[in-house]
């Protein structure tokens, strides 16, 4: 493909929040290798905020709306891209053989997806599960077929990994943040992770809280609304510790406005985590030693991001009981409020 051409690029990641943070760097580089392309990322409802918050996405496509539509108009409305080409980050069969039907010209994905076989016309081989590499840059080297054939450095990838609040933080959020004073930090806590990862344990994060508070710092916590409902005894128990609970409490661009407005986050490898490290907070990744949810592979990538993880050579022993993770919940609470006092008060975006 030429450079000079105007192109139209279709990137399907369709799944979690976290995933597609770590696919930005996708974006990202086809605009280095195509300047003046344009970028369609394909998700899930809930991750369209995200997707309007990129510098590099100049389109949306909801997976969830565009399934809902009669199959002569699905096909319509991907035919209506005249894309260039199509990069299944995420596997979704139904979307392969759609663009396979629409007949893209170019289609990306993975030799170790039968359905690929079927729907692709480009395959890269790509075991993620034994990788040493990060997996953003793993989804970079899906651009291969499209004269990308290097592995970017984490260094490299992370520079790509960039988002923007599309929208002001409201008033009375902004007004509980800036009544912090100079030395102090406003901290996000994001105790739970619906699932996606390893968890520290709340009487970490009670702990964590005490000392945060105890060293004149500010305290929030965040989650769902179903998890501010679990969490409701735990946060009346460490109520005298917490700024504000903040569960339940923000759509996804007010979250991402908070994040941005704070200094930063606490949590594991979850969404939030890597929302955080994405918009150049603080972002403290807590996790365990286990392969593939180690931090080699899902670190949070930023300029301000970085993790902890118990020094043991493996974690097999919680593979049996993964909700009892004893590897994650050996980082010491002491530690990680060592590590959050050390950083440095940051500027808010206008």
């Amino acid at each position: 493909m030429s450079p000079e051409k105007t192109f139209t690029f279709l990137v399907s990641r369709t799944d979690a929040i976290g995933d597609v943070v770590l696919t930005l760097p996708v974006c990202g580089r086809l605009k280095q290798l195509f300047p003046g392309c344009r970028v369609v990322l394909i998700g899930r409802t809930y991750t369209a905020p995200v997707a309007a918050a990129c510098p590099w996405v100049d389109d949306f496509l909801n997976l969830d709306e565009l399934l809902k539509e009669p199959a002569t108009a699905q096909l319509e409305t991907l035919r209506a891209y005249e894309a260039a080409a199509i990069i299944h980050v995420f596997p979704n069969k139904i979307l392969a053989r759609l663009a396979q039907k629409a007949k893209i010209p170019l289609r990306i994905g993975t030799r170790n997806r039968w359905q690929h076989w079927l729907t692709c016309n480009q395959l890269i081989a790509l075991s993620r599960r034994h990788s040493p590499l990060h997996e953003a840059q793993l989804n970079v080297k899906l651009l291969a077929p499209l004269g990308d054939t290097s592995t970017p450095t984490t260094k490299e990838v992370a520079q790509l990994v960039r988002l923007h609040a599309t929208e002001p933080l409201a008033p009375p959020l902004q007004e509980l943040l800036q009544q912090r004073q100079p030395s102090q930090l406003n901290v996000i806590l994001h105790p739970r992770s619906r699932g996606s990862a390893r968890e520290w344990g709340l009487d970490n994060f009670a702990q964590l809280a005490r000392l945060l508070h105890r060293a004149g710092h500010r305290v929030f916590i965040t989650g769902t609304g179903a998890e501010g409902e679990e969490l409701a005894p735990w946060l009346q128990e460490n109520a005298a510790f917490l700024t504000a609970d903040l569960t339940g409490q923000l759509n996804l661009p007010q979250f991402i406005a908070f994040i941005a407005a704070a200094d930063g986050l606490v949590a594991g490898s979850t969404g939030p985590l890597h929302l955080a490290a994405a918009l150049g907070r603080h972002a403290l990744g807590l996790y365990p030693p286990i392969r593939p949810m180690h931090p080699g592979r899902w670190a949070p990538l930023g300029p301000h991001a970085e993790f902890m993880v118990f020094d043991k050579p493996n974690c097999d022993d919680c593979r049996q009981q993964p909700a009892a993770c004893t590897c994650i919940r050996a980082i010491a609470a002491a530690a990680v409020a060592a590590r959050v006092a050390a950083w440095a008060p940051l500027p808010v975006e206008q």
